[in-house]
Order: C-alpha cells, then sequence, then structure tokens
C-alpha cells in the first residue's frame, strides 16, 4: 500500500508506540524519515533507530525514550501536510513552548531543528512540531 505523507506515517507510529508504552516501533525506510530521525535523537527525543529488514524491505527500528514512566515526545505534529505545504524564513521559524519545543524543518543544507536553521540563518519547510 502506498503511503502519501511518510513523515506523518513515521510521527503517527512513534505516537501510537508510546501511548502503548512500546520499547521500540518499526517504520519503513527512507531517506527523508531517517533525517527526521536524526533530528529527533541529536535533540534527545528518542534514544536512537537502527537499519532491519521489513517484509523483504529495509525498514527502520526506532527505540523510544521514557523519562520517569512518561514518554519524552509529549506532543508531535505535522505541520507542513501534503495537501497545504508551510514555509518559513529562518527569521519567521515558529518557536514552539517558548523555547522547550523543536520546530523539525527541511532545509536546502538537511534536515533541522528550528534552533540549527536559525543558526545556519536558512529556512524551508516546516515538516513538524514537537515538544
Amino acid at each position: 500500500m502506498a503511503i502519501n505523507d511518510p513523515v506523518g506515517d513515521l510521527l503517527t507510529r512513534i505516537r501510537n508506540g508510546q501511548r502503548a508504552r512500546k520499547d521500540s516501533v518499526l517504520s519503513p525506510a527512507s531517506k527523508l524519515r531517517t533525517r527526521v530521525l536524526d533530528v529527533l535523537q541529536r535533540e534527545g527525543y528518542i534514544r536512537g533507530y537502527s537499519d532491519e529488514v521489513l517484509n523483504e524491505h529495509p525498514g527502520i527500528r526506532i527505540e523510544l525514550k521514557y523519562f520517569e514512566g512518561q514518554p519524552a515526545i509529549q506532543h508531535v505534529a505535522r505541520v507542513s501536510k501534503p495537501g497545504r505545504r508551510v514555509y518559513s524564513g529562518s527569521k519567521e521559524l515558529p518557536v514552539v513552548r517558548n523555547g522547550l519545543g523543536i520546530t523539525i524543518v527541511s532545509t536546502p543544507k538537511g534536515v533541522l531543528s528550528d534552533a540549527e536553521a536559525r543558526e545556519q540563518n536558512v529556512g524551508g519547510e516546516v515538516l513538524a512540531e514537537v515538544f
């Protein structure tokens, strides 16, 4: 079955896995999903991820992170969707929870968090917000 929104699917798998208190979840692999997971790992929202075979196709096993029994990710939402793309310049990047959360941005320099994008002075497509 074709997936129209791979990033939305990835975020939903993470959200559902944490609600079910799973240690890890599986997702189909793609370069964009891997880059989003890199940002989540750098910012401390997941423990890590590894490559795995999923029904003879490449997949990713995502190790979820919990703190004192609560998920590290309290809220994750897709901002730019296939039906409505959202772009932002480096100066207008949204701030999530007064800086306590992050915005994941797809820029010409790769997929970055909002702080990294501001530091490198690049804007792009706002993929998701996480806190």
